[in-house]
């Protein structure tokens, strides 16, 4: 219950009276939680009170709210780490989750701008775009656009890449093995394609990253540009002072 003679705000013991109920498996993904109206009458505090300890709970991502239709309990976020080099398949299977993907495009194009400075070719090059969504357990996590340059290329046309991983296929059958990358992520607002392949609301925040990639001999390989579901994605990194 909510101690009112407490120094702590009530605001803040009723966020984390609701946290807990979250973290202990009370309230899971997707069950609707109480109302304003509802909290308040319960606990016999103000609406405004109730209101700021279910807006700092969707600011944390534990909550999502939709309009019309009341506030939920969100997913759990997706983390991913930022010190060491994997793929979308590799990193959904070290958590546990069932990885997968859709091509939306497979063909061999002329480079856009971007995509020949960071693959450092001249505009004459061909190289092969491979879109995919991608998928964990079945819900799309992000869109990813593979730029893709190498002697050769021009056989990945021919590859599977809704149930095999293309670093595996790389690096089984090119013999290319990805060694560094560097990359930028930024916040953005989701486009009207990517709302409706993610599956989020109009306007809903997603995150950008751009990478390049390249092999073991030093050479770019690899331009992606990606999109990702900012309510179930996260990237962390660990910092050290030293």
């Amino acid at each position: 219950m909510l101690d009112k003679n407490h120094p702590l705000p009530i605001y803040f013991q009723l966020k984390e009276l609701l946290r807990e109920k979250i973290a202990s498996g009370e309230w899971k993904p997707g069950d609707m939680v109480p109302s304003e109206r509802e909290l308040s009458e319960q606990f016999h505090i103000s609406r405004m009170t109730a209101r700021q300890a279910l807006s700092e709970l969707a600011t944390e991502g534990l909550l999502r709210r939709e309009q019309g239709r009341g506030t939920f309990v969100a997913e759990p976020k997706i983390e991913h780490g930022l010190t060491r080099l994997t793929g979308f398949t590799e990193d959904m299977k070290a958590r546990g989750l069932r990885p997968g993907a859709r091509v939306i495009r497979l063909e061999l194009i002329t480079p856009p701008l971007l995509a020949m400075q960071a693959l450092q070719i001249s505009p004459e090059t061909k190289i092969v775009l491979l879109e995919r969504l991608r998928l964990a357990e079945g819900e799309p996590i992000a869109l990813e656009t593979s730029h893709l340059h190498f002697p050769g290329v021009e056989a990945l046309l021919n590859e599977d890449f809704e149930n095999h991983s293309l670093y595996s296929i790389l690096s089984e059958k090119y013999q290319i093995t990805p060694a560094r990358a560097v990359q930028k992520i930024g916040a953005d607002l989701c486009s009207q394609r990517e709302q409706a392949l993610l599956n989020i609301g109009e306007g809903a925040p997603v995150l950008r990253n751009k990478r390049i990639t390249y092999d073991q001999w030093g050479r770019p390989f690899e331009y992606t540009e990606s999109a990702y579901r900012a309510d179930r994605y996260v990237f962390q990194a660990e910092l050290n002072a030293s």
